[in-house]
């Protein structure tokens, strides 16, 4: 519903177990469930937050492909759909029902989703994410089934215009993807160039928040990596835990004492074996934890 930071999302949460113990009293077993009763408190605590919120995007939603490189005024992170780690997922044991988790909380579906009222976006949750019924969602947003299934259908509509393309499920088993990983990793830390572009698909795109600009098609990320070859000379790459269903990679850079400090969050979709999507989160450091990334790295010396 947000789109935000997993900051944002715990405060809500928080503000959401404070109203239910807060109004606790007014549950009636009789009239919904339990789980009904405190969606219907997270929904409105989510409507209340998107009431003044600016829809939240990725670079692409923003513009055309850049021609230059000209990266123009960072913009604020209410601009932006950010990424949450995926440990909040780790009580489901069904693949095929975290496989289908995954594909809604991607950053791409989330980016979809602002095209979306906050209210057709709160029925499309609650009936095509949570799996509420039409009933159970009309009572969650205090209307009648048919307003509810009408809303339905306009946020249907509307998210079939921007939904993204389908891209592989990211399984730390799989060994093709682990290969592809490494294969990347080692081909930055090399600025191999060529090698980088032969791991992208043909439709690849990079991104760099907070600025909007953004890169489309191989060569011209390829172009662009080669450019700032020198900043990056003695970065270093380190994965970490998946984010939004995408695989992370933490990016380090040495300080002024050569220590090797958070530099940038990078999210990377693949597909086919090739990477077709990377989001480059700039002054991401004091998020690393949340991914499961050390807040240093020692020098390949040391």
């Amino acid at each position: 519903m947000l789109g935000s930071s997993a900051g944002e999302v715990d405060d809500a949460v928080q503000e959401t177990m404070l109203r239910a113990y807060q109004h606790l009293e007014r549950y009636d077993p009789d009239r919904a469930a339990l789980s009904t009763w405190v969606h219907t408190i997270a929904t409105n605590v989510c409507l209340d937050l998107l009431r003044s919120a600016r829809r939240r995007a990725l670079p692409w939603d923003l513009g055309p492909a850049a021609t230059d490189g000209a990266f123009g005024v960072p913009l604020p992170s209410t601009h932006w759909v950010e990424p949450m780690a995926n440990s909040w997922l780790s009580h489901i044991a069904d693949p095929a029902e975290l496989a289908a988790r995954r594909e809604t909380i991607r950053l791409a579906f989330v980016a979809a989703l602002q095209w979306l009222p906050p209210r057709q976006r709160a029925v499309l949750v609650l009936r095509d994410v949570l799996v509420f019924s039409a009933a159970e969602a009309a009572q969650i947003l205090d209307c009648s089934v048919a307003a509810a299934n009408s809303a339905l259908q306009r946020a249907r509509a509307t998210l079939a215009e921007h939904r993204p393309t389908p891209t592989d499920v990211p399984d730390p088993a799989d060994a093709a993807q682990q290969k592809l990983l490494e294969e990347y990793v080692d081909a930055f830390e090399a600025h191999d160039i060529d090698r980088l572009i032969g791991l992208l698909a043909d439709d690849v795109r990079s991104g760099m928040p907070p600025f909007a600009w953004w890169l489309d098609g191989p060569h011209s990320i390829g172009a662009a990596m080669a450019a700032g070859a020198e900043a990056c000379a003695e970065d270093r790459l380190l994965p970490g835990a998946t984010a939004n269903g995408c695989l992370t990679l933490g990016q380090y850079r040495p300080d002024s004492d050569g220590v090797l400090r958070p530099f940038a969050l990078l999210v990377l979709e693949l597909r086919g074996n090739k990477v077709v999507e990377i989001l480059t989160f700039l002054g991401w450091g004091e998020r690393f934890a949340e991914f499961g990334l050390p807040q240093g790295l020692e020098t390949r010396s040391s």
